[in-house]
């Protein structure tokens, strides 16, 4: 008997359909030669400090660092997980083989890797690696089974994560709540929750702090165009006012007009955390609800899996961009123009080097019904992604106009779509954004011609320097993606997202967390920071444990594991050693310092 095992009982029926595997049975199902049962997410967890010595149990500085001789994992003391477990267990003691049919990436391997070593699996294990759960996909996985062991390095950076969570976290936390939470209350430290709550903290007190200084800006209206002093902002009141002196009463003649014609690509197809961005945007979703309705969406079979760190797709899709733009039906009037020529096949949008385990979020062509409001919301946001990247460039015309007035600069700028291209896509959005837009940015201008001249009304306004902005749940999973930086342009955020701080399907959680532990809150869409919050980081007084940067080179590391780049016991050991260093260092900290 094959046994297969699945990562929730939704997705094990849907395996088992496919398979023959009709036969309802106690936490399984049988049919075909095939034996399909499921997880419920962790079965396992790594033991507690107390596990492995009865005295660890108690938080006390004398016993830290707790770092156990051996890492060890044991089933979650659940009812219906001991009874799910002691299922599975049973399964695979008489199975011929083992199919792991788990999520596919980091976490869903180290999910059922827990399970099949502590029931004590002794059988070939193979590997059912897929993007989607179509019935094609899933069909196509079966016939294209991989052995496990090509998944060891997978499997090694999601354990080494999970130890170097546990030594940072227990160690961490016990040592700031025994020496500074005076037995109020846990001062929950972890390695990226900590510096993404500093991320929120250190804003908000730039906020806080910020002094605003008052600037001078010099423009003039010269045919209904505003146009600016290209001297920039004058920080003196008097300065200012002398030039306005010297333009006043002078004639305003355009020295030069030049155009430039250029092209806009469309949009990058989405990861996970420019989805979760753009749902945050436009819906006010939090990070965690964006991932809830894509992974339904993932379920119900209308889009792909949806965990990604990468914009592109592979090669072996591109056959199938055609079927997948006629499932697409809702949106006919966009597809049709497409499906009458061959569709283009870019580097914007194809590049094997920059896919890995999965390929960008896209709908699979299956007819998206019975979906609900918001999952139809976030659908239309990926199935209008993937239509506009297979449409021709917007072409556009940019303007720049330069005039002067008593030898005073000034000029202006202004944009003209010649050919919209792939804007249609979007013509409701970019209607809404063009009326959003600051009257100071690039619109259409009126044609102007070197040499005319004419009066213009020149004037002296007031201004003050603005405070930074408090994060959004949009702001801060850009910046935890690219270590602490914020960063729109996306070629750079490639670069930096490999010391990201944590991993895309983790962002949300983190959040979550942040606002279960009261450490955050939201107000419209703005994250302030608690006094518990604030305090807590004000308390740390080791910037290893805040710090953005050092978090996203622990990330970086992660990531060349998976690779079998790096080694994970070296990973490890770097950990201990960093953990006990941090220790040490606290533990000989005064009180006060």
């Amino acid at each position: 008997m094959k046994v297969c095992i699945a990562e929730k009982p939704s997705v094990a029926r849907e395996i088992a359909a496919i398979l023959g595997a009709n036969s309802k049975k106690n936490g399984y199902l049988e049919g075909n030669g095939y034996c399909v049962t499921w997880t419920f997410g962790h079965l396992c967890t790594l033991k507690e400090p107390h596990d492995y010595y009865p005295q660890w149990k108690r938080w006390s500085l004398q016993d830290l660092p707790v770092i156990p001789p051996r890492f060890g994992i044991k089933i979650i003391h659940n009812d219906g997980i001991e009874k799910q477990f002691k299922i599975i267990e049973d399964l695979l003691a008489g199975a011929e083989c083992v199919i792991n049919c788990g999520d596919a990436g980091q976490e869903g391997e180290l999910i059922q890797r827990w399970v099949m070593q502590k029931a004590g699996c002794k059988c070939p294990v193979y590997r059912l690696w897929i993007s989607s759960l179509t019935e094609e996909a899933i069909r196509d996985g079966f016939q294209n089974l991989q052995l496990q062991e090509k998944f060891q390095p997978l499997y090694e950076a999601g354990l080494s994560r999970a130890i170097g969570d546990w030594l940072l976290g227990m160690n961490a936390t016990r040592l700031y709540t025994v020496k500074y939470g005076e037995n109020k209350h846990v001062l929950s430290i972890g390695r990226v929750q900590t510096p993404t709550l500093a991320l929120i903290v250190n804003r908000q007190l730039e906020i806080r702090n910020f002094k605003p200084e008052p600037y001078w800006e010099l423009k003039t209206v010269y045919r209904n165009t505003v146009f600016s002093v290209t001297k920039g902002k004058f920080t003196k009141q008097e300065e200012g006012e002398v030039f306005l002196e010297k333009i006043k009463d002078s004639i305003f003649t355009i020295t030069d007009v030049t155009t430039k014609k250029g092209e806009e690509f469309p949009p990058r197809l989405f990861d996970l955390t420019s989805l979760q961005v753009e749902c945050n945007k436009k819906f006010a979703l939090s990070a965690e609800d964006s991932l809830k309705t894509i992974q339904s969406l993932y379920e119900k079979k209308v889009t792909t899996y949806p965990r990604v760190d990468t914009t592109f797709l592979s090669d072996d899709i591109y056959p199938k961009i055609p079927g997948i733009l006629r499932g697409l039906r809702d949106y006919q009037t966009l597809t049709e123009s497409l499906l009458q020529n061959k569709i283009a096949k870019t580097k914007k949008v194809f590049d094997n080097s920059k896919v890995t385990d999965h390929h960008a979020i896209i709908p699979t062509g299956v007819v998206a019904n019975n979906l609900t409001d918001q999952e139809r919301k976030v659908y239309d946001l990926v199935a209008r992604r993937f239509i506009a990247a297979f449409y021709p460039n917007c072409k556009v015309s940019t303007t720049t106009v330069l005039g002067e007035a008593s030898e005073v600069e000034f000029k202006v700028t202004g944009k003209q779509i010649l050919e919209p291209g792939w804007r249609v896509v979007f013509t409701r959005e970019t209607e809404e954004q063009d009326e959003d837009k600051n009257p100071d940015e690039e619109g259409v201008l009126p044609l102007f011609e070197k040499g005319e001249s004419g009066p213009h009304e020149p004037s002296l306004t007031e201004k003050w320097t603005q405070p930074p902005k408090y994060y959004t749940e949009a702001t801060l999973l850009r910046t935890m993606e690219t270590a602490g930086k914020l960063v729109e342009n996306d070629e750079l955020r490639d670069v930096l997202k490999e010391n990201g701080i944590g991993r895309p399907s983790t962002r949300a959680s983190i959040i979550e967390t942040l606002f279960k532990r009261n450490y955050i809150r939201k107000e419209k869409k703005n994250l302030y920071a608690t006094d518990l919050g604030i305090h807590l980081i004000h308390t740390i007084r080791d910037e290893l444990l805040k710090s953005a940067e050092l978090t996203g080179i622990w990330e970086k590391k992660l990531r060349q594991i998976e690779r079998g780049e790096y080694e994970a016991k070296v990973f490890i050991e770097e950990l201990k050693q960093m953990t006990q260093e941090i220790v040490h260092h606290v533990t000989l900290l005064q009180p006060g310092q």
